[in-house]
Parts: C-alpha cells; structure tokens; sequence
C-alpha cells in the first residue's frame, strides 16, 4: 500500500485532531503517503484533498475540532454518489482510506466497501459514546469533563437560590454523558433514553430530598429523553411540587475545547492502530478498545448492535445522592 486517504466525517469530537495527527506518522513511518480529504464525504466527491506529512499535522494534538473540517453529505447515501466517490480515489491513486467518525460515518464507509471492495477502516470518534464493541469512543472523556465542570458551576447558583436546576447534556440516543456527568457532578437524579421516565415517581423523590434538607437539586437530563423538550419536564415539576425550577441546556459546549489526556492518548492509539489495521488487511473493520486492548470490531456491528448503558452504575447515582 502506497497512499491512503484520511477524512472526518458527521460531528465533530475533541481528539479527532490528535487521531490525524496519529494517521499521517505512522503511514509516513511506513512509507505511505497520506492524502487528508477535507469536508468528510462532501469533499471526497469535490476533490477537496491536501496532501499531508509529519509537518503539516505538526501542533495539532492539543486542538479540538478538526482540521479537515466535517460534514454531512446527501449524495455520498446514494449508490450513484458512492460509484463517483470511488472513481475519484482510485483516479488518485488511494488504495485505503481511515474514516473518523460515528454511526453515519461507518454506514458510509461500510457501503463502499462492500460496493466496490475499497479498503476502508474507521476510527470512533463522537461524544456520545455509542459505538457497540469499544469501551471510549474519541471525544466521549473531553466531553464529560466539560460538562461537569459547568454543572458544578450550576451548583454554586443552584445552591446559593436554593432552586432546582434541570442540565441537558447531549445524548440523542443513549445516555452514556449524562449517566458520567451526573454521578461526576453528584446530581440528585439523572433521566437518560434508555429508561422510561415517571415524572411522578420524580416528583416524589425531589420532595423527599427536599424533606431531608437539600436546599436545592440538579437534575441531569439527556437531551434524547423520551418525554421530549427539557423544559417540559421542568415545567411538570414546578407546577406539581410549587418550586422553582431552572434549565440548563450545554450543548454544543460539549463538543468544543482542547481534548483531555485521556482523549489524546485513546485518540493516538486508536490512529496508529487503524494504519495497523489496513496494512494486516483489517478493512471493513472500526478500530476499538476493549478491556485496554486494541480490538477491531466489523463495521455492521458497530450500528446493528447496541452498545447498552450499565445500569447498576445509574442506579448508584441515586444512592450517592440522597
């Protein structure tokens, strides 16, 4: 193999940066050169490429985002899209490619593959920690960390107005952030996808708190809750209980700012392991961590199972705060 493509695709995540970086030297150190495709898929059919070397990723570890940008792209879900995106690798030359991203991202890569027998591995890189098969996904450390760092500010105010503050984190589909965030930012109750919410049984357990003398709650919410609208569950409990409730929604805040060392070293690990894994004939596979060993899970798994939240872990959340 003599040149790879690299691309970022879907959301971006803190660390992504650190995994090109980890791509583009450990193909330079095996003789391959490295092209970067800005834009994720969109630029792939654009030719929007660069050529990358150990200089040109150089101080990058430490920035979030991503430095080939990302984005979302309509014709590459198309098998017309597909058919013109592998012309124009195998017209460059691109014998294998390393897609970062998520769910979408591994749909996309899986797709050409096995179209068109183009190498492709990939790399998990989302905050919402729920690609099936590995342990962290890139971005998933950085982002709690934010988000508990805002939440104990939230804390100070929360306690100070002796009010109920409602946090939505990011999780549309699984509630990986907010059960770590919640447990991290000691919150008295954490509302997640993957369980029915009783608003009633909710409501009963804020009055207990309140009864033993907690002055104020924080109730971490994630945003993909089957109730709906955060505010919406905020505003039950304020009419049932007659309180003052707040909401708190991060956002995008969670996606932004330098990664963690934790999300750095993962991300570095996962980089070099996908070049490994394309020159052992890994394609068709995303690079994972399992039990702190490097694993490499098929990339229909990675979407056709689901990665389950532990739920002993949330339960403890409510012994740890009463």
């Amino acid at each position: 193999m003599e040149k790879i493509g690299v691309l970022t695709s879907g959301g971006d995540a803190p660390g992504m940066n650190a995994s090109i970086r980890a791509v583009v030297r450990s193909a330079v150190q095996n003789g391959i050169d490295v092209i970067g495709i800005r834009r994720g898929y969109c630029g792939l059919l654009e030719r929007d490429f660069q050529k990358l070397n150990r200089r040109s990723v150089a101080n990058i570890i430490q920035r979030g985002g991503t430095i080939l940008e990302t984005a979302r792209c309509d014709e590459f879900e198309t098998t017309e899209g597909r058919e013109k995106a592998y012309e124009i690798l195998k017209a460059e030359g691109i014998e294998g490619m390393v897609a970062i991203g998520g769910d979408g991202t591994f749909r996309g890569a899986s797709a050409i593959s096995e179209e068109h027998k183009m190498k492709f591995i990939g790399i998990p890189a989302t905050i919402d920690n729920d690609v099936y098969g590995t342990d962290f996904t890139i971005g998933f450390d950085t982002a709690i960390n934010t988000a508990m760092e805002a939440i104990d500010r939230i804390r100070d105010t929360a306690d100070a107005t002796e009010r109920i503050f409602f946090v939505e984190v990011m999780g549309r589909l699984a509630g990986f952030i907010a059960i770590e965030v919640g447990i991290a930012g000691g919150a008295e109750e954490i509302i997640i996808p993957e369980i029915e919410t009783d608003l009633e049984k909710l409501c009963q357990r804020i009055k207990d708190s309140l009864k033993r003398g907690k002055r104020s709650s924080i109730i971490v919410v994630a945003e993909g809750n089957e109730i709906g609208h955060t505010m919406q569950i905020a505003d039950y409990v304020k009419l049932r209980l007659k309180v003052t409730c707040r909401t708190c929604i991060l956002g995008h805040l969670q996606r932004g700012g330098s990664p963690t060392a934790r999300d750095r070293v993962l991300a570095s690990r996962m980089g070099i392991a996908a070049v490994d894994g394309l020159l052992k004939g890994k394609h068709g596979h995303a690079v994972g961590v399992s039990k702190g060993e490097i694993v490499y899970i098929p990339f229909r798994e990675t979407w056709e199972k689901r990665k389950e939240v532990d739920h002993k872990f949330l339960e403890s959340s409510r012994v740890l705060a009463i």
